[in-house]
């Protein structure tokens, strides 16, 4: 069985050393590596072409998006089994054979692997907590894995008509959702991890939430859990406010209970993740996980409009993905 990792990037150059570096050492060797380059401007077509130790293909795609940029790299492979991560992460060391492992099954399509917070601040280890799962979180048959962590056979990629191109974020989820839609649950290998940098800064994470909404509207995902967010915000919160200031203060007070509620997982992980912080630091991290997640939800309310009027705008050429 012949494996290949396919990678996109754009000006990442200063995270492309960890990843090649992780690529390297897998105890698995990957057959071919593809990495499409949608235009970058800094030094990462430089460090890819200089890179002797991996079977790696460079393909420069300047203005390509990600699906584009994955599926031109899955297009130039000749392997059976296609490994996707992304800029951004490093592989564990046995990564690639783990994520494989399950293809020994020929009733196996697809497999989803995981992966896991890696924290260079206080900020990114709260972020983290707030954002990413645990692994007692994962269901492994509704679990829908990100694109930084997943593999599949390339016959099933293009069974589906591979990534959606139509769409720039979420187009994960749409390629998820196809194939589980074609082949039934994925098989899931914990073991398989990979590492990934949570955002730096809290502008940054709400520019990746925005998109993410923006996403879920042109897909149409989700639309309960976004009703769900702007019942909370424009409704609950408002009735509970106002109705301490004119019914009974008593509301208030209830109220101080119950609105902790909202934060109680992400607490949950920082309490499990936090042992290498000093005291100080922990309680930075405990205040940073409700303002990251109310940014992120603010971001959500924000961006999942604005997809839905560009999906309104283009309705006669967004494809029906899921009947399609």
């Amino acid at each position: 069985m012949r494996v290949a990792i396919i990678v996109t990037v754009l000006n990442e150059a200063n995270s492309l050393p960890d990843l090649l570096e992780s690529m390297a050492i897998q105890t698995r060797p990957a057959d071919e590596i593809v990495i499409c380059d949608g235009g970058s401007t800094d030094a990462t077509v430089a460090i890819l072409e200089s890179e002797e130790r991996l079977p790696l293909r460079v393909i420069r795609k300047p203005g390509v998006g990600i699906s584009a940029g994955r599926n031109t790299a899955i297009d130039a492979t000749s392997s059976d089994v296609i490994a996707v991560t992304d800029a951004g992460v490093r592989l564990d060391h046995e990564w690639l054979a783990r994520i494989i492992e399950p293809f020994d099954d020929e009733a196996v399509w697809v497999v989803s692997g995981f992966f896991r917070p890696d924290p260079h601040s206080v900020f990114e280890v709260a972020m983290g907590a707030t954002v990413l799962p645990e692994l007692g979180d994962i269901v492994p048959s509704r679990f829908l894995p990100s694109s930084r962590s997943v593999a599949f056979r390339k016959t099933a990629w293009a069974e589906v008509g591979g990534y959606p191109e139509w769409l720039d974020y979420c187009e994960d989820l749409i390629f998820d959702l196809r194939l589980r839609k074609r082949y039934g649950d994925f098989a899931f290998a914990p073991a398989a991890t990979v590492f990934f940098r949570p955002r730096t800064t809290l502008k940054a994470f709400f520019v990746q939430y925005y998109r993410y909404a923006r996403g879920d509207g042109k897909a149409d995902l989700w639309r309960l859990r976004h009703a769900a967010r702007y019942l909370t915000y424009c409704v609950a919160v408002p009735a509970v406010a106002f109705g301490g200031l004119l019914i009974n203060p008593w509301i208030w007070l209830l109220s101080l209970i119950g609105i902790p509620g909202m934060f109680l997982t992400g607490w949950r992980r920082l309490f499990n993740s936090w042992d290498n912080l000093s005291s100080i630091a922990k309680a930075q991290a405990f205040l940073w996980a409700p303002i990251i997640r109310i940014t992120g939800d603010v971001a959500k309310m924000l961006g999942y409009p604005v997809g839905w009027v560009w999906r309104w705008r283009h309705r006669e050429q967004i494809p029906n993905w899921r009947q399609n």
